[in-house]
């Protein structure tokens, strides 16, 4: 699976380096590209927001530097200045990619691999000279990041530096390749055949679930737009559905400053998902609204050793080496605490699908087999 990610604040993204996601990324199952916005900018304060038409309190973030940048990643299909299909696996290491060995023009404009930092000074040249040289957030193959690298961008006001994050372990590389005739740049994934699909954090759109999570994680590519501000200018959404599916998502009823700490949950929610990421893939299936027996219940609680601690012991159910039992009591805990904290999933279970002894401890909890609750 291929994550790419745009935002102004890359150095928020350096939690996708460790844990999980970080070991995947190492072992290949994972992709992850950061790319910060203002790279698409075209004037001396490097500007993504403007007034919103028609007044209003806040900013709206401009299209054009959305525009440039989706076109980068993934150009429109009847681009003419087609590259070949994408290989299955990027090159390795050795592979002699001109742009990423020279951070010349040619390099994508402020993709950033996890593990690797922008060289020295690319955030000030970049603001001072404008130059598509110093633009490159990738390493050149060989070459050790600048410890100063990301002071040197907030001189500079340059958020491609920022975001370097930056385990200095050893990854995938970010091979990049060119199109000086066309006047633009582009990943080598970037390719034609697998179509990306968009997703767009946003308070007013559908929630995100774990149905979605298992759906998402079905696809090879993803790509990021984390908005800020007021929200992304809304023809850039419009734009974008006339050529890959787009998803506006919401991961709860509030309002956060960005996108960013929603991409952070929603890549986390489907990573785990990806064949390989997760030691024991069964355990998957036990998740709270998982697919199958656990859809629309929540996970009851758990326990480990010792058997007793400070006096509190573990339930004997899980002692006794009964598997029957332990299902059943696992079940009972799941619909009683479903319906204690969120009797909304608990009135929406199938009636079709409840046995007599979910019946009965569902009724105990106070919700009876017909949906109502129970009257206090």
């Amino acid at each position: 699976m291929r994550l790419d990610i745009i935002t102004i604040f890359p150095d928020y993204f350096a939690p996708l380096d460790i844990s999980l996601l970080g070991k995947a990324r190492r072992r290949g199952l994972i992709e992850v590209h950061v790319h910060d916005l203002r790279q698409w900018t075209h004037d001396r304060h490097r500007t993504v927001d403007d007034t919103p038409y028609g007044g209003g309190p806040g900013m709206v973030m401009k299209p054009d530097p959305w525009g440039e940048a989706l076109d980068t990643i993934a150009p429109p299909p009847t681009t003419p200045d087609a590259v070949p299909e994408r290989s299955q696996q990027p090159p390795s290491p050795d592979a002699g990619e001109p742009a990423a060995q020279t951070g010349s023009a040619e390099a994508e404009p402020g993709a950033v691999p996890y593990g690797e930092q922008p060289p020295p000074g690319t955030g000030a040249s970049a603001a001072q000279a404008g130059s598509a040289a110093a633009k490159s957030g990738a390493v050149p193959s060989g070459e050790q990041p600048s410890s100063d690298a990301g002071a040197s961008a907030e001189q500079a006001g340059s958020s491609m530096a920022e975001g370097g994050a930056v385990s200095g372990r050893e990854e995938r590389p970010f091979s990049l390749e060119g199109d000086e005739s066309a006047g633009r740049v582009r990943a080598s994934a970037a390719v034609a055949g697998p179509v990306p699909r968009l997703i767009v954090p946003t308070p007013s759109g559908r929630p995100f679930t774990q149905e979605m999570a298992v759906e998402l994680a079905a696809e090879p590519w993803l790509i990021f737009a984390c908005g800020r501000y007021e929200g992304i200018d809304a023809r850039v959404v419009e734009e974008a559905r006339t050529r890959m599916r787009v998803d506006e998502v919401s991961i709860g009823d509030y309002v956060l400053a960005g996108g960013e700490a929603a991409v952070l949950v929603i890549v986390e929610a489907v990573g785990r998902l990806v064949p390989g990421v997760l030691g024991n893939a069964e355990s998957v299936a036990d998740d709270s609204f998982a697919p199958g027996a656990m859809q629309t219940l929540l996970e009851g609680p758990v326990y480990t050793k010792p058997p007793v601690w400070r006096d509190r012991a573990v339930p004997e159910v899980l002692l006794s080496g009964n598997h029957g039992a332990i299902a059943r009591w696992r079940r009972d805990q799941a619909l009683r605490r479903t319906v204690a904290n969120r009797p909304d999933l608990a009135a929406s279970l199938d009636p079709g699908r409840l046995d007599e002894r979910d019946r009965q401890v569902l009724a105990e909890a106070g919700l009876p087999t017909g949906g109502e609750p129970v009257a206090d």
